[in-house]
């Protein structure tokens, strides 16, 4: 056995390509840092600064999604009230998602592909989550559940 093959050199060969692998994670959480950045500066508050929401302006009701940018500039200056207020499962998915990126650079810093089976039941806990938000905030009369 050669000492290029020993077990042991093995890591001093790979520490830089650990690195190297971690690139793609550092481009995509660098976008989502300056993305971010841009919606706490950039109230969604006021109007005319972001686009209306096209389901709101074409259908007339608040999707699922109604209400992320606001819950995401609540989120940004620390307004965990105030990001349910706007959109309950915002907090939620950024969790997930959050989640599931620790998992990637763990898989990408091991060298390993990422491999994800959500449970049969978790798409389908989403679709009445959804569902549900979007008629719950579609009742007339229940404006403590719209984003506005």
């Amino acid at each position: 056995m050669t000492l290029l093959h020993h077990p042991e050199a093995a890591p001093a060969a790979t520490h830089g390509s650990r690195w190297r692998r971690l690139v793609r994670p550092g481009l995509v959480l660098g976008a989502v840092a300056v993305g971010t950045a841009y919606v706490a500066t950039v109230d969604p508050n006021e109007p005319g600064h972001y686009p209306v929401c096209p389901t709101y302006a074409l259908a007339g009701i608040y999707c699922p999604g109604c209400g992320m940018l606001r819950a995401t500039h609540d989120l940004a200056h620390l307004d965990l009230a105030g990001a349910m207020a706007r959109n309950p499962l915002t907090p939620f998915l950024y969790l997930g998602v959050a989640v599931l990126f620790a998992f990637w650079v763990r898989a990408r810093w091991r060298g390993r592909p990422l491999r994800w089976d959500p449970p049969v039941w978790m798409p389908w806990v989403l679709l009445v989550a959804f569902v549900a938000l979007t008629v719950a905030r579609n009742i007339p009369g229940w404006t403590w559940i719209s984003p506005a």
